[in-house]
């Protein structure tokens, strides 16, 4: 009987080293995702931040905080429209200072996350603050991983793309998701353009 009750409490100490361990693993893996980010990339928290660049922005209340994701400031779960089996999502993206890219050179980028993407372009001034705008429908290719493979042929997409040029470099606003969904998102979208500050 006392053997068993050893046997018990060694497997116990057991499950508990190797819990021990599993939590001591995570806390560097999301360390080394932060040491991959470039110079100056904000440093990724457990909550979505609400500025970064100089830029502070005010969020739509029907959106959510989303899930945090490597290379982004801040992640926003968009519901469903009516009928879409999935919602939307709002990416925020900061690289640094002069890193990232030129501005159409991301439009490019996005353009190619579509099959025969054909982008709407146009540009407004907030704040002080130049924003350029675009909107590309078609077949999304839902680029991901270190790599930016597709992982799936998603039908009547669309995106809503913002870049601002902030104080202290470009923030990028990539909302994304079935074309009825962003069609009721557009407006927040707009909203959330509009309540740049710098």
């Amino acid at each position: 009987m006392s053997r068993f009750i050893i046997l018990i409490a060694a497997a116990g100490m057991l499950l508990a080293g190797c819990n021990d361990k599993k939590s001591q693993t995570e806390a560097p893996r999301d360390l080394q995702i932060q040491q991959q980010l470039p110079s100056g990339h904000p440093d990724i928290g457990v909550t979505s931040a609400t500025s970064v660049a100089g830029v502070s922005w005010t969020v739509p209340e029907r959106w959510s905080e989303g899930s945090q994701k490597p290379m982004r400031v801040a992640t926003y779960a968009i519901p469903a429209a009516t009928g879409d089996t999935e919602g939307g999502e709002c990416g925020v993206f900061y690289f640094g200072s002069g890193q990232g890219g030129d501005v159409q050179m991301n439009i490019d980028r996005w353009v190619n996350q579509f099959e025969n993407g054909k982008p709407k372009q146009s540009s407004k001034e907030v704040n002080g603050m130049k924003v350029e705008l675009v909107q590309i429908d078609g077949t999304y290719l839902a680029p991901g991983g270190p790599m930016m493979q597709s992982s799936g042929k998603f039908e009547k997409y669309r995106l809503l793309g913002a870049i601002v040029g902030g104080p202290e470099g470009s923030v990028f606003f990539k909302l994304t998701g079935p074309v009825k969904t962003i069609a009721e998102a557009e407006k927040d979208f707009n909203a959330l353009v509009q309540s740049l500050q710098k």
